[in-house]
């Protein structure tokens, strides 16, 4: 992938993409509310500059409203560590308070500068602009949201940029959830002498659909006439407090989880045949080598040349039971005949290897919803990105297999929740050793 960018940066920086877990900093030093009552206080701009402000209104708070400002050490970002992908959400404050900035500012410039004036990083790390979210409120704080991922194997790369850029000189402590939390929980230490608040992967991942469906208006959508390429479209649907739903997260492997309110939900079933499961059999069948050309080629291809279908078998639909005969009856069914082998092209191959991971995860999905009694079904993680074929045949099969009483919905923002999540729970938890006037540190 060509860079795209305004400076010149290290090659050994950030590396390739990949799926999900979570990593924050947290403070090396705590700082209380710096205003009280209702008086006007200076700000510090990112800029140098000072200017008076209010007290922020209930418009800046992002969880509750309930508690003066807090402001941790910058720089306030969280990571998700997946088996494939790393996200990574940077919050960009418009403003720090002064006795931040008089310690931390200058460094934070230089951070600021490298993660925004770049759209990559080396040669696959990659910030997603199309998905930036200005004006947001974090804990009475207003910026901006920056979306970077990478592949979880540019990881050791990562830490050692973060390193070099001068993290580990602002934070003693990183908040992290899932799996890359304790994959790399030696090597954080070893290496930039850092400890790990470690945070549930579930929860941070609800927290963060919660908080960009909240700020984001347009966040959730499902398709209409997913099939027909002339008539298809994304529509908005809002699935802000329209409980029950559920959420399907789909990462190297799956996870479902039943959503009944903001706070209480749990994890009903999950598979292993994921998106790590895409990747792997195409890396195999096709020599491809990344998620991108994976889904390049299945873009391109026919699985009909290699799956069986309906109509091989019975000529036709299966009419007793209402099976059209372009339904799959057996992937790979074709690959059994030596000739149908011997020439099966590769973007056929990683088609119905597509289409046997989704047609899998739907299934999957639908009876969860019918066990649940829920009619939305939001689906979920980096296996969606830049994938919409397997978006629309998802969207197709729930709605033709409830007869239309069960809605596929997307959001934005795939993949990113449970980087956002952590992102929140480095706030809260900085905000709690405030208040406890402890360390960030377990």
């Amino acid at each position: 992938m060509s860079d795209t960018r305004d400076e010149p940066v290290d090659a050994s920086d950030l590396t390739n993409a990949g799926a999900p877990t979570s990593v924050v900093a947290s403070p090396k030093r705590l700082i209380s509310a710096a205003a009280a009552g209702d008086a006007p206080r200076k700000v510090l701009h990112i800029n140098g500059s000072f200017s008076e402000k209010e007290p922020p209104t209930s418009s800046h708070i992002s969880q509750s409203d309930d508690h003066p400002p807090f402001n941790p050490p910058m720089p306030w970002f969280g990571i998700d560590v997946g088996g494939t992908l790393v996200k990574l959400v940077y919050f960009e404050p418009q403003e720090v308070l002064p006795e931040d900035a008089a310690e931390e500012v200058e460094q934070t410039k230089v951070i600021l500068k490298y993660l925004t004036s770049n759209k990559t990083y080396g040669d696959t790390g990659i910030r997603d602009v199309h998905l930036e979210m200005k004006g947001v409120p974090i804990d009475h704080h207003t910026g901006t949201l920056h979306f970077i991922r990478f592949p979880s194997s540019a990881m050791e790369k990562f830490i050692h940029l973060a390193k070099a850029k001068g993290l580990s000189s602002l934070n003693t402590t990183v908040c992290a959830t899932g799996g890359g939390a304790f994959a790399y929980e030696k090597y954080i230490r070893q290496e930039m002498k850092l400890e790990l608040n470690k945070f549930d992967e579930l929860e941070s991942l609800i927290s963060g659909i919660h908080y960009i469906e909240q700020h984001h208006p347009e966040e959730s959508y499902y398709f209409e006439n997913p099939l027909n390429d002339e008539t298809c479209r994304k529509v908005p649907h809002s699935i802000r407090d329209l409980y029950p739903y559920l959420v399907v997260n789909i990462g190297s492997g799956v996870s479902v989880m039943l959503v009944e309110s903001r706070t209480k939900f749990r994890r009903v079933w999950g598979t292993s045949i994921g998106g790590g499961t895409f990747l792997g059999l195409c890396c195999l069948l096709t020599g491809c080598e990344t998620f991108e050309e994976g889904i390049a080629l299945a873009a391109k291809g026919d699985h009909r040349n290699v799956d069986k279908l309906v109509r091989d078998i019975y000529g036709g639909d299966y009419s007793r039971f209402d099976l059209p005969g372009d339904t799959v009856a057996s992937s790979f069914g074709q690959m059994l005949d030596p000739e149908r082998r011997k020439n099966a092209k590769p973007e056929d191959l990683a088609r119905a290897v597509l289409v046997t991971v989704t047609n899998n995860i739907g299934s999957l999905a639908m009876m969860c919803a019918m066990n649940a009694k829920v009619d939305k079904v939001v689906f979920l993680g980096n296996f969606l990105r830049v994938n919409s074929v397997s978006m629309k045949q998802l969207s197709y099969a729930m709605d033709f297999w409830s007869k239309g009483k069960c809605k596929a919905l997307f959001m934005e923002h795939e993949g990113y929740f449970g980087a956002v999540g952590c992102l929140l729970e480095y706030m809260n938890l900085g905000r709690q050793n405030a208040h406890h006037g402890g360390s960030s540190d377990k």
